[in-house]
């Protein structure tokens, strides 16, 4: 009776993109690009923040947060992706697989939580400014970013628990280029409905919560910067948001597209593209649009690293 409360499984096989067999050195050279300047771009906003006193403001404590959980997303993740890309050997041991789904969920999730408190905080900026520094004082700020992980991290163990106490002892190839929750439900034994249908309510009702949230914060914000009077306050107001609501449309667009899709017969190269978007693009996106949309962080990267570079032209 004990034996039957273990997995007869001992590995699984990511097969995700061995249907591009053509294609699979491409796609390591562009993935590994992407990722690269991914790490660079958060690391260069992580560097800029830290070092320049001017910006250690919430809005810019919450930037390097999102990009720390970004960082750590994309490693729990594309590295393994990679060197599946150049192995004919994709096994990826049961615990491994595990640990891959709870930290991509755990910093998935995290991202979610902190883009939502990223927007009360510019709800508070614009509709409560008198209030804002007692709203989001340093001791506040650090506790939405502690809850913001902590709620993450609650995700993950709530999703890979539910997951990896089902009993796996049949076929282990696992169509997806990661320990992805719908391929791996395939592949457990028995009625896994009831374990299904609890992970994907968790997981919408988390996503859209926040969503919902945010824009709710951002309802606030159009009726107050509605009431200035002056066209040039209304863009000034308008201007401090538009990095953080571009990033926002960015991330629930392709997480509404992955997980609101209808259910159907689906082909294995249409859901390894799909799964790109999320796990690769949308975080390349992320550093791009905060360094260009937003005009203080832009200068200051300027003139903290490119002065040291070409001091002439700065």
């Amino acid at each position: 009776m004990q034996g039957a409360n273990f997995s007869a499984v001992t590995e699984f096989i990511l097969i995700g993109f061995s249907t591009f067999p053509h294609l699979q050195l491409m796609f390591f050279l562009l993935f590994l690009l992407m990722y690269l300047f991914t790490l660079l771009g958060n690391l260069l906003i992580m560097a800029t923040v830290w070092k320049e006193h001017s910006l250690h403001t919430p809005m810019y404590l919450f930037l390097c947060a999102l990009s720390i959980s970004e960082v750590l997303y994309t490693f729990a993740i594309i590295p393994r992706m990679l060197a599946d890309l150049l192995s004919t050997h994709r096994s990826i041991p049961f615990k491994a697989c595990a640990s891959q789904m709870f930290f991509s969920f755990t910093f998935g999730f995290t991202h979610s939580f902190l883009l939502t408190v990223m927007g009360y905080d510019r709800y508070v900026a614009i509709c409560h400014p008198l209030r804002y520094n007692v709203l989001m004082s340093p001791r506040g700020c650090a506790c939405l970013v502690a809850w913001s992980w902590a709620g993450g991290s609650v995700m993950g163990l709530v999703v890979t628990s539910a997951i990896f106490q089902l009993i796996f002892c049949g076929p282990n190839e696992v169509h997806h280029f990661a320990c992805h929750v719908p391929p791996l439900l395939k592949l457990a034994c028995g009625n896994v409905s009831t374990v299904a249908m609890g992970v994907g309510l968790v997981c919408i009702t988390a996503l859209l919560g926040c969503c919902l949230l945010i824009l709710l914060s951002y309802a606030f914000i159009v009726a107050t910067v509605l009431r200035i009077p002056s066209a040039e306050g209304r863009r000034k107001a308008f201007s401090t948001c538009a990095s953080h609501l571009t990033v926002v449309v960015v991330h629930y667009g392709f997480a509404s597209v992955i997980y609101l899709k209808p259910k159907g017969p689906q082909s294995l190269e249409g859901d390894t593209l799909m799964g790109i978007t999320y796990t690769v693009l949308t975080p390349f996106l992320s550093p791009i649009i905060f360094s260009l949309r937003n005009k203080e962080l832009k200068i200051t990267m300027k003139k903290t690293f490119l002065s040291k570079l070409y001091p002439e032209n700065i």
